[in-house]
């Protein structure tokens, strides 16, 4: 199995997914990741813009553009998640990332579930940049409980509408597993990470401690964002990373 395929272009490996983001995605050597949050969410198109006079600004060509956050108004049905990410790609199209068939750039879209944006939005991207002594820099993709490139979300959510707390301790286990998984496929653990980001809605107290502290992924603290996954019917989504410098605009 291969472990990451590179992006040239970017400077930077990626844990091939599916059609609309990568799993996630690690600076080449001689580069870092830099990662830009928006004070307040961007629309979409706006935000791109935005990101990509930020990058060109900072002497890099748009395909360093490898990571984004997103916001959306409210979960989507999955046709609904699919007609959008056909939209989504189409900028990553013309600045030379998507190829209509692989995908470098990972990504987390969620919905806040107080003061959602009117419409799909920015949180925050990330991108490479050449650093004299860089130390390994990543993100990994937001994932929820659910295995990507199946199909149906719907047929393969764990304890798909159960919401107890042992269903989400489950939930959550898949999910950490998960981002463990992609960690190792880019070289990287638990320890390596500088940011973790949890997205539910419901309580996670009651696996605070055994499920997530005790394993290492709260080892910078955790941050909950009481936000929805994308899809309808998903409770629990994460998303890590591991970057030196980070700025917001």
């Amino acid at each position: 199995m291969t472990l990451a395929a590179h992006f040239e272009p970017g400077n930077y490996r990626y844990i091939p997914g599916v059609f609309q983001y990568s799993a996630g995605v690690a600076a080449a050597p001689g580069y870092e990741i830099r990662r830009v949050r928006f004070r307040d969410p961007v629309p979409l198109a706006r935000g791109f813009e935005r990101a990509g006079h930020y990058i060109s600004a900072a002497g890099r060509p748009l395909t360093a553009f490898c990571a984004c956050e997103l916001r959306s108004p409210a979960p989507f049905s999955e046709d609904g998640f699919r007609a959008f990410n056909e939209s989504y790609v189409t900028t990553l199209t013309r600045w030379g990332l998507f190829d209509g068939r692989v995908n470098p750039v990972a990504r987390s879209n969620v919905c806040p579930e107080i003061d959602p944006p009117p419409e799909p939005s920015f949180h925050a991207f990330a991108f490479t940049l050449a650093a004299p002594h860089p130390a390994p820099s990543f993100v990994i993709a937001g994932s929820g409980e659910a295995p990507e490139g199946r199909g149906s979300y719907a047929a393969h959510i764990v304890r798909r509408g159960d919401t107890d707390p042992e269903a989400m301790r489950e939930k959550a286990r898949f999910v950490l597993a998960e981002m463990e998984r992609r960690l190792g496929r880019l070289g990287f653990a638990w320890a390596d990470t500088t940011a973790t980001q949890a997205y539910t809605v419901r309580d996670l107290y009651p696996f605070l401690a055994d499920e997530i502290v005790r394993r290492g992924a709260a080892r910078a603290g955790l941050t909950w964002q009481f936000c929805r996954p994308p899809v309808r019917e998903l409770e629990f989504e994460m998303d890590c990373r591991g970057i030196a410098t980070e700025a917001i605009i």
